[in-house]
């Protein structure tokens, strides 16, 4: 099967079969990513999609999961998506799950009961970029929607059916941010009640527009330490009724994961105690240096 490379997909699709059915991403105007900026944004057409599926079915008809490949997927009319999905079902007959990332402007542009049908045709679970729940922030790193929008995002597709995860950025906010970051954020995630999320940590990637105001001292970036004490305040303002929590990412300095509301406090207290004497734990030396 021929990919417009590089691929990206969450980390918890790495034994699904990777299906590119967009190329690139819609917006793909964010200042700290980097994913998609040698990519022009299209949605494969009909053929060229049936063409990589029957090259998937002779070599994984047993496949159970399939992630849609690029950065939006259900950007895709939704008739078509719709084809699609009961293409993948009739074609794959062991498969369990359809998953593909969604941009909050998709999620805002389908009516509900389009993304109803959409769930209920075979897509199970949407990841979502939310990054931050600050107005402000959204605006700095150029998201192309409001925290209100944000939210109204993750609502729709909680509405729709969906299993919801997201993720979020410790130092999105910089050093001046990050509190604001982790506090904002904390709420947002409250009102939207994700069924998972996954924190990451700013990684500044080379060409980007985070990157160079950085290089410019326009961006100051946190420290791995502040980077923990961010995440701290975001678990302590969390208050989520099911939620699986993961900050297990490469990005990540300590690697953590709980079930909340149940492991917040045990959560909390191994930052803190981090935090107090970090010398006592094993963090990754690799971003601990200077320390």
């Amino acid at each position: 099967m021929k990919y417009a490379m590089p691929l990206f997909r969450p980390p918890s699709e790495a034994f699904s079969l990777i299906l590119q059915v967009t190329i690139g991403c819609s917006h793909n105007a964010c200042t700290f990513c980097g994913m998609y900026k040698m990519k022009r944004f299209r949605i494969k057409e009909w053929d060229e999609i049936e063409a990589d599926i029957r090259e998937a079915e002779a070599c994984a008809r047993d496949t159970e999961r399939i992630f849609l490949a690029d950065g939006n997927a259900l950007a895709m009319e939704t008739g078509m998506m719709v084809k699609l999905l009961g293409k993948l079902y009739e074609t794959f007959p062991r498969l369990k799950r359809v998953t593909s990332y969604a941009g909050p402007k998709d999620l805002l542009e389908k009516p509900v009961n389009e993304l109803m049908l959409i769930r209920e045709s075979g897509l199970t679970m949407l990841y979502l970029g939310v990054e931050s729940g600050s107005d402000q922030i959204l605006k700095e790193v150029r998201k192309g929607v409001s925290a209100a929008e944000m939210l109204e995002a993750g609502l729709r597709a909680k509405e729709a059916g969906f299993d919801l995860s997201v993720t979020v950025l410790t130092g999105l906010g910089g050093k001046s941010g990050s509190r604001l970051n982790a506090v904002e954020t904390a709420i947002m995630l409250n009102k939207m009640q994700p069924d998972y999320i996954g924190a990451l940590t700013l990684t500044p990637t080379p060409n980007t527009v985070l990157y160079n105001k950085m290089k410019k001292g326009e961006f100051t970036l946190i420290d791995p330490l502040e980077s923990l004490q961010e995440l701290k305040w975001m678990l302590e303002n969390l208050s989520l009724d099911n939620c699986l929590f993961r900050c297990n990412h490469a990005s990540n300095y300590l690697p953590l994961k709980g079930k909340l509301p149940e492991d917040r406090e045990r959560l909390t207290a191994l930052l803190g105690a981090v935090l107090e004497n970090p010398g006592r734990y094993r963090l990754k030396p690799e971003y601990m240096r200077g320390l």
